[in-house]
């Protein structure tokens, strides 16, 4: 530190806050939002945290080379441990023969308030499917809609919302023996679930979409936001964690009590780094830690990718392959998983 100029100094400092800060979002996944729902917020801002410790080591290097540099190494070394870097440099793919292909998908009503600019996305969505050709599909945000043309011989929609007009669907390709709903209170949002037949063996099939923030991206500039705004906008996030951890409480309560294999699929509307994706995913695999590549980004709050949309599944299982897509059909991005049974 001696040796280190005015500015340095500076630097070194905020450098050390933004530690301070990244190693305490390893204790969010164990502090319920309940308990402290102000540090449930701090897992939005880990992507960025760790983005920032890249910045500061090239910072260091770029001035000589600095020894402060260690600092920011040492948070970045403990994100690829913990699996919280927030990028795959490697994927899998494992050709096999027995397999099931499962997508996840937030359809936003298959833009039914015309949010995008194109009249033809619930049909580019039926030939993204078809192209694809998913045995299971988990839809949220779904809308029952005549121009969906899927060939699909199973399925189970529950729908909910004020007219009870929209809700969740699941597409199967595979004979659905039992079906439910959680009926999550005092909410629009929903788990439901459906048991499949695979070769001899029972399958669960979860879709969960837990409480959403309320918060349009192209509403919040957050060069903008002043002290009344903050307010508001943190109040709601809380709120919206606490609403989620007891909807996550009663998904745990529903899914403990079934002992056979388990997919779960879900817009969380959470990152992995919260609370209610650790409880959520347990002793579960990971499918995009499993077998993807990239950030797999599945939705963007202006600009800034998020990765809030999941399949995880029964550690009995194979993650054979993983992929994310990049499409203009809603503010969620699908994603598609191969699991070997």
């Amino acid at each position: 530190m001696k040796n280190l100029s005015l500015i340095n100094k500076i630097v070194f400092f905020i450098n050390n806050v933004f530690a301070l800060l990244f190693l305490a979002s390893f204790v969010i996944p164990y502090i319920s939002p309940k308990s402290f729902p102000l540090l449930s917020v701090l897992s939005l801002t880990l992507p960025f945290l760790i983005f920032s410790h890249i910045l500061f080591i090239l910072y260091w290097w770029i001035i000589g080379f600095k020894k402060q540099f260690l600092l920011s190494a040492f948070c970045i070394l403990l994100a690829i441990s913990f699996s919280f870097f927030p990028y795959k440099f490697k994927e899998k793919i494992v050709i096999s023969g027995n397999n099931i292909k499962v997508m996840n998908f937030n359809v936003r009503l298959f833009n039914r308030y015309k949010w995008i600019v194109d009249k033809e996305i619930p049909s580019k969505i039926t030939a993204f499917i078809n192209k694809n050709n998913p045995d299971i599909i988990a839809f949220q945000e779904y809308y029952p809609t005549k121009d969906l043309l899927l060939k699909y011989p199973y399925k189970y929609v529950e729908l909910k919302g004020k007219n009870n007009d929209f809700g969740q669907a699941i597409y199967s390709k595979y004979r659905i023996v039992n079906k439910g709903s959680l009926n999550f209170k005092a909410s629009a949002n929903n788990a439901i679930y459906i048991d499949i037949i695979k070769n001899n063996d029972t399958i669960r099939i979860y879709n969960i979409h837990l409480e959403s923030f309320g918060i349009e991206a192209k509403n919040v500039d957050l060069g903008q936001l002043d002290e009344s705004k903050s307010k508001k906008l943190l109040k709601r996030l809380t709120t919206a964690f606490i609403k989620q951890q007891a909807q996550v409480e009663q998904f745990l309560a529903h899914k403990n009590s079934y002992k056979y294999k388990t997919i779960v699929c879900g817009d969380f509307n959470n990152t992995a780094y919260s609370w209610a994706y650790h409880k959520i995913k347990g002793t579960l695999k990971d499918t995009y830690l499993e077998a993807g590549k990239g950030f797999g980004k599945t939705y963007s709050f202006n600009k800034y990718p998020l990765r809030i949309d999941f399949i995880l599944v029964d550690k009995k299982f194979n993650v054979n392959a993983f992929k994310s897509f990049d499409l203009d059909y809603s503010d969620h991005e699908p994603i598609l998983a191969t699991i070997g049974l």
